[in-house]
């Protein structure tokens, strides 16, 4: 079961952590990818890591304000959220798939949490 947690309200310009734990099965073997949905719009591409966390890749509206990371030994996948704006405002979701990257689409993976919110004021 993956579980996000981190979420929460913040002013602009500010960072948040999200993390992503699974409780039931191990993290090594499955790429992993952060996404997620706005009200009224679908849900979208945030961020991918491949299985061993060398491989990364990012949406163009957070390059160079999020990172994402992982720890297998944690069964722990992250996103630092830093510069946060208010177009970020939406829920995260983490996913998996046991491929060695994900990449950004969606249908790649098959594994979802339920969300962590994150507001962002102006």
């Amino acid at each position: 079961q993956l579980v996000e947690s981190g979420g929460g309200l913040v002013q602009a310009g500010d960072s948040l952590r999200l993390s992503c734990a699974e409780s039931e099965r191990t993290f090594r073997g499955y790429a992993m990818g952060w996404f997620r949905q706005a009200p009224g719009k679908e849900r979208e591409f945030v961020a991918a890591i491949s299985w061993r966390g060398g491989t990364t890749y990012y949406a163009d509206s957070v390059k160079g304000r999020f990172t994402i990371s992982r720890d297998n030994a944690k069964n722990t996948l992250y996103l630092q959220m830093n510069s946060l704006k208010p177009e970020d405002t939406a829920l995260y979701y983490c996913a998996t798939t046991p491929s060695h990257y994900g990449g950004s689409y969606s249908s790649n993976y098959d594994y979802w949490g339920q969300g962590t919110q994150v507001t962002v004021s102006s």
